[in-house]
């Protein structure tokens, strides 16, 4: 932890914590100064990003969070009240992919469409209502990061997929409206492709290391920056926009996508 910490003493909870940008942001908000509720549906995969954090010095607990049982993420909001005293910072982040690569509109089923907007877009709704309900209480402010994606702003990735994004990306310019009078700051990051995360390739990427970061190096290709998105570029995003140095910015639906929505 630096003497300059970003988010030194704050209490936070990242969901879907156990891999990819939710390990990565966990990580970033415990250097930062916070300490994290890691959950995730896998709580091995948490308990294991704890690990890591407590090896770096930091303070974390693990706690299993299926987002989309309302249950399960008031738990996780009581798991950092009990154990941190008090939640400052939700990073709604759990998701999932469009469960085929490269399924159309009519190929998904209704089944598909039940599960993609029951965790992608219900589960960010349950986590910014219990978030809201505790900071109201706590009646001193407090902050959402979600994961949104450039697929929610533009025709790209999967159909339904995107549109839960583009709920999500909706549901957090509603928050941030409704939340300001409360001190309640809303903002969401937008990723690009990132290939060579568990997340893609639970929608079919390729999974051997050596192929997702071909195509992840692919993918970078096509963003005018030339580079990969990675957990971490998420990460640094979130990190600011949970800060205090983002005090000013609500409602900001932020890309991070190497200028590819700019073109």
């Amino acid at each position: 932890m630096s003497s300059t910490a970003l988010l030194d003493g704050r209490s936070a909870i990242v969901t879907g914590a156990g891999s990819g940008v939710g390990r990565a942001s966990a990580l970033r908000f415990a250097e930062e100064g916070a300490r994290v509720v890691c959950a995730d549906i896998d709580l091995g995969s948490a308990k294991e990003t704890v690990g890591l954090i407590e090896a770096a010095g930091g303070t974390a607990v693990a706690v299993a969070c299926d987002v989309s049982q309302e249950d399960d993420v008031a738990a996780a909001v009581a798991a950092a009240v009990e154990s941190f005293g008090r939640l400052d910072i939700m990073f709604n982040n759990a998701g999932i992919p469009t469960p085929r690569l490269g399924a159309g509109f009519t190929d998904h089923t209704v089944a598909d469409f039940d599960r993609l907007v029951s965790v992608n877009l219900r589960g960010v709704f349950l986590g910014s209502r219990q978030a809201v309900l505790r900071f109201r209480e706590q009646g001193d402010g407090g902050v959402i990061v979600n994961t949104g994606s450039v697929a929610g702003l533009v025709s790209w990735g999967g159909s339904v997929y995107g549109a839960t994004k583009a709920g999500v990306h909706q549901l957090t310019r509603a928050v941030a409206i409704e939340g300001a009078q409360y001190g309640i700051r809303a903002n969401a990051i937008c990723p690009a492709g990132m290939p060579a995360t568990n997340f893609m390739a639970a929608g079919g990427m390729p999974s051997s290391p050596e192929l997702l970061e071909a195509t992840s190096r692919q993918v970078g290709a096509s963003h005018p920056l030339g580079r990969p998105i990675t957990a971490e570029d998420c990460a640094e995003a979130a990190v600011f926009l949970a800060s205090d140095r983002a005090a000013n910015i609500t409602g900001v639906l932020l890309p991070i996508d190497g200028g590819y929505v700019a073109r």
